[in-house]
């Protein structure tokens, strides 16, 4: 589990096929300052720009996962060399939560559609699969490349759902939600609590009356 809150971030230094085909991963190295990495055991779990992967390697200025072609296939910017990802430890039962209850499993792509400053402040507008439109609501929580936000509005249109978000500068200096344009692309992860209250509601109206 995670909070959302990013601690650092690292440079993709390479990106290793795993095998000969598409059906295989890739080890993903990543250039981290040095005393960030005090603590970290092989094993442990890291939100990379949102996932959660495995350290299966580290080194004095960086470490190593594993990532699948699925989940590859289900993430954004995790294998590009030279990109800059967030980075998360896991939490343990002495941190603060001072973002919301993060899991660390992407939900799907967003595409961002508007960036642009906005006082002292930036807006942040992304469209997220419609799919994943029942989720998102007006001072709830939001994960966009494992940052813990806020929506400020959703908006229900035909082809996709779109979240408004108000990024403050500190968030800005400290991530790599910087880098964003309109077009990008940006990892999602819904409200850990609106899914199981989901899951309920459907859970109840399929089951028979008795």
């Amino acid at each position: 589990m995670f909070t959302g809150l990013i601690t650092a971030t690292a440079t993709i230094a390479s990106a290793t096929p795993l095998g000969g085909n598409s059906q295989h991963g890739k080890r993903i190295t990543l250039r981290v300052a040095p005393d960030w990495l005090q603590g970290v055991q092989l094993g442990d779990s890291i939100a990379i720009s949102g996932a959660c992967m495995t350290v299966v390697e580290l080194q004095p200025d960086g470490f190593a996962f594993d990532i699948s072609a699925e989940s590859l296939a289900r993430t954004v910017g995790l294998d590009t060399v030279g990109a800059l990802v967030n980075l998360e430890q896991s939490l343990s039962l002495s941190t603060k939560l001072g973002g919301h209850l993060v899991t660390g499993h992407v939900d799907g792509v967003g595409h961002v559609a508007r960036f642009e400053p906005v006082g002292e402040s930036w807006l942040l507008e992304v469209d997220a699969p419609r799919e994943l439109g029942r989720f998102f609501a007006y001072k709830g929580s939001i994960v966009v490349n494992g940052v813990s936000l806020t929506v400020n509005q959703v908006d229900d249109l035909p082809q996709h759902c779109r979240v408004r978000i108000n990024l403050i500068p500190h968030t800005l200096q400290h991530t790599n939600l910087h880098r964003l344009q309109a077009g990008a692309a940006v990892n999602l992860e819904v409200d850990l609590i609106a899914r199981y209250v989901e899951r309920m509601l459907n859970a109840d109206r399929s089951q028979p009356h008795v």
